[in-house]
């Protein structure tokens, strides 16, 4: 999925990824959960995405058992996307590098929120329905 030819994390850099997303790709991502929110909660600036990374292993989970279907298939891939690269350690910029190791892994996700923000509150709005 991460391909060496690009060295930029740019908007056409996750679109690409995006859309090379396949169902394998979101069980990954599914399955990696723990993994993710240690890396997000451990990193200090991905820190401030704790909350919105919980809402959307939820949207993924509910989509993957079938309780929430009204969602495109671009914001469910998004969302794995974005975990799968947050999980590389070895993505454009190495995680291991002090003070910039996390730049990249912050941009896709901040990509991420920005091209799903509509879908996030949409889910948000069902999970209101459903407690009432």
């Amino acid at each position: 999925m991460f391909s060496k030819k690009k060295k930029e994390v740019n908007e056409e850099y996750f679109k690409e990824g995006v859309v090379s997303v396949d169902e394998g790709d979101v069980e990954l991502a599914a399955e990696s959960q723990e993994e993710v929110a240690d890396k997000i909660i451990n990193s200090g600036m991905l820190k401030k995405y704790t909350e919105i990374g919980k809402l959307m292993y939820a949207m993924l989970n509910d989509y993957r058992k079938g309780i929430y279907k009204d969602i495109p298939w671009f914001t469910i891939a998004a969302i794995a996307f974005s975990f799968l690269y947050i999980l590389n350690p070895l993505d454009v910029v190495p995680d291991f590098i002090p003070g910039l190791g996390y730049i990249d892994d912050f941009a896709i996700i901040t990509f991420a929120i920005r091209f799903i923000e509509s879908d996030i509150h949409k889910y948000l709005d069902y999970k209101l329905e459903e407690t009432k």
